[in-house]
């Protein structure tokens, strides 16, 4: 009996220690489950943060853009209107281009119904049939395109002074009027500004205005970056027109440039 007693006392605490151990293993496995979930859950926070970064720069982008989209579309806007203006101005300029043309077209006019005694104005002047000039002198005409010339009115003196030209080609005068004509267009347009230049060199190349003319197309090409083509324009100056003023500076120009 006694012997009972003590087995069944054995059995009991076997019991209670297998028990324990059981709950204890139940508990570490809730307890690495509950570590394995809170890394679960930190990895997913990690990856939703990542993603709202990505909608955030996402977001910034497409505002930077919508703005420079915006500023684009305004200075279009801008640009439209400043080209307008332009054009307005353009289309005013010419019509007081053809409205000086219009006036100096009227005075010759003027001048040619009026009668002028022979002995002034005869100097290379086309006669009329009555032995009298048939319109105004080289040097009336050409004082009235150089004045237009003086007067910023280029358009106006080109037509002028080619007209001059055309009356009077073998004037002592008419170097000076196409070399007047290339002033007229370096302001304006450069390429044409060098085709008239080139022909003052080709036509009178015994007149004064061939050394400026020559200079002139250097002084073209230096501006548009052509320093070789300068170089040799400034060089056949100071070679062809060595006492020209215009070789002196031809010749500074050559040091700044280098030879």
């Amino acid at each position: 009996m006694k012997h009972r007693q003590l087995l069944l006392l054995a059995l009991g605490l076997t019991a209670g220690c297998a028990l324990k151990g059981d709950v204890r293993r139940v508990e570490l496995q809730v307890e690495a489950l509950r570590v394995e979930r809170a890394r679960a859950d930190s990895v997913r926070a990690a990856e939703i943060d990542t993603v709202r970064g990505l909608l955030r720069t996402v977001q910034e982008k497409l505002a930077a853009q919508q703005a420079y989209l915006v500023q684009l579309r305004g200075d279009v806007k801008t640009d439209l209107l400043a080209v307008q203006q332009q054009l307005v101005s353009v289309q005013e300029l010419t019509g007081q281009s053809q409205q000086r043309l219009t006036e100096l077209r009227g005075r010759l006019e003027e001048q040619a119904r009026q009668p002028v005694p022979v002995l002034d104005t005869t100097r290379g002047a086309p006669v009329g049939p009555s032995g009298n000039p048939a319109g105004p002198g080289p040097e009336q005409m050409y004082d009235l395109a150089y004045q237009q010339y003086r007067a910023s009115r280029y358009a106006t003196a080109r037509q002028a002074f080619r007209e001059f030209l055309r009356l009077f080609p073998t004037s002592e005068r008419a170097p000076d009027a196409l070399y007047f004509i290339g002033e007229s267009f370096a302001g304006e347009n450069a390429d044409s500004a060098a085709a008239v230049y080139q022909q003052v060199v080709k036509t009178y190349p015994t007149s004064p205005r061939a050394p400026a003319a020559l200079y002139k197309l250097g002084f073209l090409a230096e501006q548009r970056g052509d320093k070789a083509a300068a170089r040799t324009y400034y060089a056949r100056v100071i070679a062809t027109y060595p006492r020209s003023p215009e070789a002196n500076l031809a010749h500074d120009k050559l040091q700044r440039l280098g030879r």
